[in-house]
């Protein structure tokens, strides 16, 4: 197996707004995958980071609010109750944070990186990072939860970290161009 290197896509990243496709058995790959990703979020002080996060377009997701770490493959919440709204921030939306409301307590289905059955019922910040990091797998980023007041003042921000990203994606092209006239 080719040895890849992860790193966390920023706000303009056409991968962070793609639907992910379930895994139909977790495979070694995956498992490391999950490692990978949960050593990335750790090294970046996040508490969950989802695959499409990394690039991935599979149904995977890391999460470890303070209780330990969870490594989820197929997640869903299937059960919601109560509500909280809690300021978030995320690593692919960097220096942006949002007041996302969500339900208090969740239960949540998934496969371990075995391929495993879990259920996990939960409440607080933890229920807030699996809604959060599901709502990646769909697409979903925080900035989708914005108030208009919020989304005129972090506008500025969006365009400086979609500027950011193309500039990457730009000088990554011209390093690629530049081996390939060597």
């Amino acid at each position: 197996m080719k040895e890849t290197e992860l790193k966390v896509r920023i706000y303009g990243d056409p991968a962070l707004r793609r639907k992910s496709s379930p895994v139909k058995e977790p495979t070694q790959t995956h498992r490391d995958i999950l490692s990978k990703m949960a050593r990335l979020m750790y090294e970046n002080e996040g508490i969950g980071l989802a695959a499409p996060q990394v690039g991935i377009n599979q149904m995977m997701i890391v999460a470890d609010a303070g209780n330990g770490l969870y490594k989820l493959v197929n997640p869903k919440v299937v059960k919601c109750q109560g509500a909280q709204a809690i300021e978030e921030g995320c690593l692919s939306v960097p220096g942006v944070c949002i007041k996302v409301k969500r339900a208090g307590n969740v239960l949540v289905e998934a496969l371990d990186e075995d391929g495993k059955p879990v259920k996990i019922e939960t409440e607080g910040l933890l229920a807030c990072v699996f809604q959060h990091e599901i709502d990646h797998l769909k697409g979903k980023l925080i900035v989708d939860y914005a108030s208009f007041l919020d989304r005129i003042k972090i506008k500025r921000k969006l365009r400086m970290l979609k500027k950011k990203f193309k500039d990457e994606k730009l000088s990554q092209s011209e390093t690629k161009s530049c081996k390939l006239q060597l």
